[in-house]
């Protein structure tokens, strides 16, 4: 399991979160252009830090727990996985207790409703 550990604490978090989605409809998948609008710029953002980090000697990972896949700059294929999962996963809990509280965020269209018999804050 040693290679596979990083993957396994992504897929973990997957797994944690995949029930938001079924269960509460928050639709974070079925909107993938806005799902997309919130990873993207994480996955620029960290991904460059990393390449910089790795390239001064500053940053490392551990073989041990990685997949061995070494994308340019030696990023390894489970840190970019990293940062668009975890964000992914952060999106689908925010939408989680905002389906749950009804909470608005402004961009809503008339099909965006919250989970029947939810309320908002006051």
């Amino acid at each position: 399991m040693g290679h596979f550990s990083y993957l396994a604490v992504l897929l973990g978090c997957l797994v944690a979160t995949a029930p938001l989605e079924i269960l509460l409809r928050t639709r974070v998948y079925a909107r993938p252009r806005r799902l997309l609008l919130s990873v993207a710029p994480v996955l620029v953002v960290f991904v460059g830090w990393d390449l910089y980090a790795i390239a001064r000697g500053h940053w490392a990972f551990d073989p041990r727990r990685t997949t061995g896949v070494l994308l340019p700059g030696g990023l390894p294929l489970d840190e970019v996985l990293f940062f668009v999962v975890v964000p992914v996963c952060a999106v689908l809990a925010l939408e989680a207790v905002r389906a749950v509280t009804g909470w608005q965020a402004g961009d809503e269209r008339a099909g965006d409703r919250p989970v029947d018999g939810a309320r908002g804050p006051g």
